[in-house]
């Protein structure tokens, strides 16, 4: 009895499907996109273009940036081609720039951000920039990952500054995930939230689990 190997371009699509959707969705797009016309269009499915995951989780349980090579073949190749897909991405901070600058995101109403620092957010966030003006009418969702120290000054500044300029740079936001990594950040002071939407309601998760949601009426 003769032994054939099989190719991955040799299996029905639907079975390639199945294989692929147990992948990294990095990986699938790193490695297929623009292989051949069939696997380029089976790689454009909403499954893995809809929300990219662009950062690395490592076995320590850290989250760190993708390679260069990779960022460079996402920024220069893929995310020009399925941008238009984009709903919403989750970056590690060091490579947040360089992505969403990458190309437009019609589509794009979640971000989800990775080991940024208050240092950063303080950066993005005190006052409009190329990346707040793309997007602050479109982000409906919001998630930070904060790496945080325990100082007192850090905390007024986040708390006095960082949320309102957050609620008022995005304008339509919906939801926000604040998931500090120190416990003392639950104290959040919701003084920090001024009334700059109408009759909007604004869903809050933080760390210690004490808001839900926050509505605010002017």
């Amino acid at each position: 009895m003769k032994h054939s190997t099989i190719q991955l371009g040799d299996l029905p699509d639907e079975i390639l499907m199945m294989i692929l959707k147990n992948m990294c969705q990095v990986d699938v797009l790193y490695s297929l996109m623009d292989v051949n016309q069939r696997l380029t269009s089976i790689v454009h499915d909403p499954i893995f273009t809809n929300h990219l995951i662009l950062l690395k989780h490592l076995s320590d349980g850290s989250i760190c940036s993708l390679t260069d090579s990779m960022l460079g073949q996402f920024c220069s190749q893929i995310l020009p081609k399925i941008n238009p897909k984009i709903k919403c991405l989750h970056l590690e901070s060091s490579s947040m720039e360089r992505i969403l600058l990458a190309t437009n995101y019609p589509s794009l109403d979640g971000l989800s951000l990775s080991n940024i620092t208050i240092k950063t957010i303080g950066q993005y966030f005190i006052d409009e920039n190329a990346l707040t003006d793309l997007f602050k009418n479109k982000i409906l969702s919001l998630t930070l990952n904060v790496n945080v120290n325990k100082k007192a000054n850090d905390e007024e500044f986040f708390n006095g500054i960082i949320f309102e300029r957050i609620i008022k740079i995005f304008t339509n936001l919906q939801y926000l995930n604040f998931c500090p990594s120190s416990i003392w950040y639950s104290r959040i002071s919701l003084k920090a939230f001024t009334a700059n939407l109408a009759f909007a309601t604004l869903r809050i998760a933080c760390y210690c689990k004490q808001f839900q949601w926050l509505s605010l009426f002017t």
